[in-house]
């Protein structure tokens, strides 16, 4: 493997979900995490509040998967953490990504959608990271 600079960092994998409160309070039991922020309809679990991890977003009406059965796929994203929003759409454009509806929304070359947030104060920059 070659040395490359990273465009981003993963911040949350996110799960959609009808009740975001109650699937964080499942995973906080499960791992043994607190929760570490809740705004009602956003909720994440993590090791502490500047920590990345894992994030329950409020999907009214969303059904529950029925993996591996196709009919309802898994329902994630992930939100990669960048230290310029600007640089990094050029940069997953250049890569094959495609834009999809929304602020920083995109989909991998395979359809898988991701967010491209921008770096949170409490995380160290991106760049010079490997």
């Amino acid at each position: 493997m070659t040395d490359v600079t990273p465009i981003g960092r993963l911040h949350h994998l996110i799960f959609d979900c009808p009740d975001p409160i109650t699937s964080a309070e499942f995973w906080s039991a499960v791992l043994g995490w607190p929760v570490t922020f809740d705004d009602g309809d956003f909720v994440v679990v993590s090791v502490d509040s500047t920590t990345s991890g894992l994030a329950f977003q409020r999907a009214p009406g969303n059904p529950p998967s029925t993996w591996p059965d196709p009919a309802v796929p898994q329902q994630l994203h992930h939100d990669v953490m960048v230290d310029d929003l600007a640089a990094a759409t050029d940069q997953v454009l250049a890569l094959g990504a495609t834009r999809r509806p929304g602020d920083h929304v995109f989909a991998d070359p395979a359809g898988h959608p991701f967010c491209l947030i921008p770096r949170p104060g409490w995380a160290e920059p991106v760049a010079g990271r490997t």
